[in-house]
């Protein structure tokens, strides 16, 4: 877990969390100018975001199977669930939470990796594939809550053939309390160079496309986004953000940003 009101360039059980705000006229602004002009504005937002305090974090719930209630800058944990389809919904019956034992995730060798984004900021979450084993964990479920469990349909990331590398994950709140979680499409106009369009909706990239110079090079990245109303009844904008944005691939901007803070310095650990 990251400290509240900081942004956290680290790996989080080597998923990392990259947290960047934009407010409403920022986006719209952004919306006019070159592309090269927008990975400048990115970074010297992020750099900024890195100096300036920002509001306190008053939720104290840290684990994806419980309650909250939240407002906007709080952080808000909730869960990823990685495994087959049929694992969510056991003979075709209800789709249950990944928090309920009865569906014995852990028995069944799923994968489960938490994440504290700051609620209402486009956040971007990268998961190392080289951590999940594609062959056997095919789909994924975002989830949070207990009494107010939400959960989101099964989504496919990858099969033997392809690993699907960009999502965008909507976090629904009414009042402060998550109603839902569902996942979002823009298509394949975006699909970068060597990719596939599966569905006509999912870039996708052939599995012998992932090496390069000995590297697996396809993380899988979720651009997560709020809507609805906070506690104190504020709106939600983020996913406003990104939908009026979609003409732009964020999850490059947000690799390549990442890629130029952190990368000089992972080879030294």
């Amino acid at each position: 877990m990251h400290r509240p009101g900081k942004i956290n360039l680290s790996f989080f059980s080597q998923k990392t969390i990259m947290l960047l705000k934009m407010g409403m006229g920022e986006a719209f602004a952004m919306s006019k100018i070159r592309r090269e002009d927008l990975v400048k504005r990115v970074v010297i937002m992020a750099v900024m975001a890195m100096f300036v305090a920002v509001s306190a974090d008053t939720n104290d719930v840290y684990s994806p199977c419980l309650d909250a209630k939240v407002q906007k800058g709080d952080g808000f944990t909730f869960g990823i669930a990685f495994s087959d389809k049929h694992v969510f919904a056991p003979d075709n019956g209800p789709q249950l939470s990944p928090c309920d034992k009865r569906l014995e995730l852990t028995n069944k060798g799923a994968q489960v990796a938490a994440f504290r984004p700051k609620v209402d900021e486009i956040s971007l979450l990268t998961i190392n594939r080289s951590t999940i084993d594609p062959g056997r964990n095919g789909y994924m479920v975002a989830f949070a809550g207990k009494k107010y469990a939400a959960r989101s349909l099964p989504i496919m990331f990858a099969d033997h053939s392809h690993i699907i590398t960009s999502f965008t994950l909507v976090l629904e709140f009414q009042e402060g309390t998550l109603q839902n979680l569902y996942w979002k499409s823009f298509g394949c106009d975006a699909c970068p160079k060597g990719s596939r369009c599966l569905n006509q909706q999912d870039c996708a990239v052939p599995n012998k496309e992932c090496q390069k110079d000995g590297e697996d090079i396809c993380n899988i990245g979720i651009q997560l986004t709020f809507s609805g109303t906070d506690k104190n009844l504020d709106a939600l904008n983020s996913w406003y953000e990104v939908k009026n944005l979609r003409q732009y691939s964020l999850y490059g901007l947000f690799s390549d940003l990442r890629d130029s803070i952190i990368g000089p310095y992972e080879k030294l650990f």
